[in-house]
């Protein structure tokens, strides 16, 4: 597939070299313009590109930039993009600790609907519950035992498919985590993630995860890894996590 990337950030960049690495063509952009991407772009084998070359001519979109930052995303950018074109938001909420706060997400709102809104296109949510070095080292060949895996939420059935294909491509298994609408079992705080679950043990967090309770855990979270120190290995912020983001 010919994949479009605004962001070259943890979660982005990392994408774009696992998504080049599997054979894909990949145009990457940020907010510095091309020379500010060109460089890596150079070092994966990618096309430097702005933002709109990031989604003219592809198959497939992957915005990974800071949830506050697509609002400020030109208003004409999806203008001439076909709606048969997937596009994937990997955002997650972190207010006060990050992010400014956005009332409607504060006031219940589902972070991805909000997304949606803000790009005026349906999105789908994909590869947000997993820690960008998981998904930079632990992607196996299909059928592999233990496989980590990744919930993708979307209305669109094509469009969730050819996400769900392009988690396989890069190593991981990945899990229907249902509509956008239920996209709130996979955000931040909730037992699904960045726990580093297998298959089966992604479908049981996704399905043990309470309305709710996540924001609650998501504000106490400089509180939890003060407890492990300035500099945790993976390792201690994965476990961290299941005991953190377990439901009560």
């Amino acid at each position: 597939m010919k994949i479009g990337i605004i962001g070259t950030g943890s979660i982005g960049g990392t994408l774009a070299k696992k998504i080049r690495k599997a054979g894909h063509d990949v145009k990457v952009a940020n907010s510095k313009g091309v020379e500010g991407v060109q460089s890596f772009a150079d070092e994966i084998g990618a096309h430097a590109v702005d933002i709109y070359g990031a989604v003219s001519n592809v198959d497939l979109i992957i915005v990974s930039i800071p949830l506050p930052a697509i609002a400020d995303l030109s208003s004409d950018l999806f203008d001439n993009v076909p709606l048969d074109i997937p596009v994937i938001d990997t955002s997650n909420y972190y207010p006060d600790m990050r992010d400014p706060h956005i009332a409607e997400i504060d006031q219940g709102q589902v972070e991805s609907l909000w997304v949606s809104e803000q790009l005026k296109r349906p999105v789908i949510k994909a590869f947000n519950n997993m820690l960008a070095y998981s998904l930079s080292n632990y992607g196996l060949p299909e059928g592999s035992s233990n496989r980590l895996a990744l919930a993708v939420a979307g209305d669109d059935a094509l469009s969730k498919k050819k996400v769900m294909d392009l988690v396989n491509d890069i190593g991981f298994d990945p899990v229907d985590a249902g509509s956008l609408q239920d996209s709130w079992r996979q955000q931040p705080s909730t037992p699904a993630y960045c726990c580093d679950w297998n298959a089966q043990e992604m479908k049981e967090a996704l399905s043990d995860a309470v309305k709710g309770e996540a924001p609650k855990k998501r504000d106490k979270l400089p509180e939890y890894f003060a407890s492990i120190g300035e500099n945790p290995s993976h390792s201690e912020v994965i476990a961290l996590n299941r005991a953190v983001n377990a439901p009560e």
